[in-house]
Order: C-alpha cells, then sequence, then structure tokens
C-alpha cells in the first residue's frame, strides 16, 4: 500500500473530475436481520456515499480525504476505484486506522455505533489540500460531519471551501448534524460560518431545526438564502424536498417505495441532486431525479450498495410520469 508521499499530496485529479467531496469515508457493518447479530459489511461516511451517487449518475468525481494503512483503508480504495471516482488526493496515512461503523435495526429505525476516534480522515490537515485540483472543479462538496470529526479536519475543511470560493467553485454542504462528534453550540458557531460561504444547500429537517431554532419551512428556506445560497433543497424525508432559489420555491414530492433500509438515503439524494445540477438540469428538475434516486437507495441493506445507477432511475422517473398520466386520464 502507498505512504502519504506517493498517494494525495502531489498528484492531482483529471480536469475533466467535475464534483469533488471531501470527509471522511468508513467500513459499514449492517445488521441484516433485527433477531439476529448478523452484518453485512459495506461502506459508509456520508461524503463518500454523496461521491458513489454522483458516479452512479455519470458525473466524474474524485475523493479528498485520507485512509489508514490497513485492510479496512483498501477496501475503500478498491470500492473508489471499481466506481470511477478519482484517489489521486486520497492520502494513505499509517499511523491511524480507517474509520469504521455498525447499524443495528430495531423498532425505533437503525442505530449507529462508531469507531472513528483519531482516525486517518480526523487528522487531514490544511498542508495536504489539494489546492489545484480544488480550483479546477465544478463543485466542492462537504458536509457537517467533515468538520465534525476533528480539528485538524475541521480547519482543513473551511480552508478547502474558502480556496474553492475564492476559484469561482461552487460549494454544496450537507448539514449532517451528529451531536454525538461534537456539542450543539459548536456545531452551531461552524455550520453557520460554513453556510455563510455555501452555494448549494442540502439541509435535513432536524439538523436543520436544531441549528437555526425556525420550525417553518419559509422562514427557514428565508434563513439560508440569506446566508448567501442559490439552492436550497430541504429535505423532509418521505414527504420529498422543498427546493428554493431567491426567485421560486416549492414542494417537489418523495417517490414512493417499500423501504428495507434508509442508511444513506440522504447521501444519495445529495449526490444525485448536484450531478443532476452540473449536468445542467434546473434545482427542482433535479430533485425530482434525486428524490427517486434516494427512495431506490432504501431498497436494500446498506449505505452503498442500492445506490441506483443512472439507467435504474431514469425508468423509475418515466414509470412515475406515466402512471401520474394514466392517473389523469382515468380521472
Amino acid at each position: 500500500m502507498s505512504t502519504p508521499s506517493q498517494r494525495g499530496d502531489s498528484k492531482a485529479l483529471s480536469p475533466a473530475a467535475r464534483v469533488l467531496a471531501f470527509g471522511e469515508a468508513m467500513v459499514e457493518f449492517n445488521q441484516v436481520s433485527a433477531a439476529k447479530p448478523e452484518y453485512l459489511q459495506g461502506f459508509g461516511g456520508d461524503t463518500s456515499n454523496f461521491c458513489v451517487a454522483a458516479a452512479r449518475q455519470g458525473v466524474r468525481t474524485g475523493f479528498v480525504s485520507a485512509v489508514g494503512g490497513d485492510r479496512f483503508g483498501q477496501l475503500l480504495l478498491d470500492l473508489w476505484a471499481r466506481e470511477g471516482i478519482d484517489t489521486a488526493c486520497v492520502r494513505i496515512d499509517p499511523e491511524a486506522p480507517t474509520g469504521v461503523y455498525f447499524v443495528s435495526h430495531g423498532p425505533q429505525g437503525h442505530v449507529f455505533d462508531y469507531l472513528r476516534a483519531g482516525s486517518a480522515a480526523s487528522r487531514y490537515a490544511s498542508a495536504h489540500l489539494p489546492l489545484a485540483t480544488i480550483a479546477s472543479a465544478d463543485v466542492l462538496h462537504l458536509s457537517g460531519v467533515s468538520v465534525a470529526i476533528g480539528e485538524r479536519a475541521c480547519d482543513a475543511g473551511l480552508a478547502a471551501l474558502e480556496h474553492a470560493r475564492a476559484n469561482g467553485v461552487r460549494v454544496s454542504f450537507d448539514t449532517n448534524l451528529r451531536l454525538k462528534l461534537w456539542p450543539l453550540a459548536r456545531a452551531r458557531a461552524v455550520m453557520l460560518d460554513v453556510l455563510r460561504r455555501t452555494d448549494i444547500c442540502l439541509p435535513s429537517w432536524d439538523d436543520v431545526t436544531a441549528l437555526t431554532g425556525l420550525t417553518d419551512r419559509d422562514a427557514i428556506v428565508d434563513f439560508l438564502l440569506a446566508q448567501g445560497a442559490t439552492v436550497v433543497a430541504l429535505k423532509l424525508g418521505r414527504e420529498g424536498v422543498y427546493v428554493a432559489t431567491p426567485g421560486t420555491r416549492h414542494l417537489v414530492p418523495g417517490h414512493a417505495v417499500p423501504t428495507v433500509d434508509a442508511t444513506g438515503a440522504g447521501d444519495c439524494f445529495g449526490g444525485a441532486f448536484v450531478a443532476r445540477l452540473v449536468a445542467g438540469d434546473t434545482p427542482f428538475a433535479a430533485a425530482r431525479y434525486a428524490n427517486v434516486a434516494a427512495a431506490l437507495s432504501t431498497q436494500g441493506y446498506g449505505a452503498v450498495a442500492p445506490i441506483p445507477r443512472r439507467d435504474a432511475v431514469e425508468r423509475a422517473l418515466a414509470n412515475a410520469v406515466g402512471a401520474g398520466a394514466a392517473t389523469k386520464q382515468e380521472n
């Protein structure tokens, strides 16, 4: 396996890579039956899930992070290679582990247990950032987790988004508030700072109400647009997504499917949404597409394996449009 001096510090992504994500990837162990302690090995980490989702929609992506010099780190590198995600800017840290987590399922939904303290990604520093690569991208994506896993990683994330903005690169941000990682007061301070430098805002309802104290959709959207975002996609679970630009806003309904495991569905939405924005869709068309992608991703176990590819999403979209037209004719 390569060392830090061989990977991630000097190599740059292909200029064709249009979407970058910065954060932590982990190896996942997902309980496949609530009645038995049996786990399916998979992959997770919100920004890595985002990257996979974007790549499966046909957009060139790259990941900026670090993994440990261990078997789990190699599994992640192999995953990204299979998905066509550029790993030139993933460092190998032989002195730190790759993070892992466990997903259990019960009456109250899924429960996460993490083993990530001192992980390689949490030790990623501003000096490691591939500045030329960031400057050449169309979109740089971060999450609340990206800036919560450690002080060094937080500083690196803030430096990355500042460099992106200075070079005309749009910043995408998913709030993903995880209070096991940091106290609410610090989360508010850091994330509100990030929101002031965000172009594409992808909050979840529970996250943004905790961060802002607001509980009205339009008040939340008004607040986020006032920070500087040009697109807000407020995720509302099965109900859909409330999409807003400075001039227009409306609810884009969700796509109903039988659900097995919702792990990573919000990350799938974000990756598909940004992929369609980069491809030229309006935010509302991108949200319709991403709602379907996220719904399809809940039909299997794990955060990554069930993420659909573009052809599957387009078939489901066409079927939904056809069913809607048939219903109108019957009525």
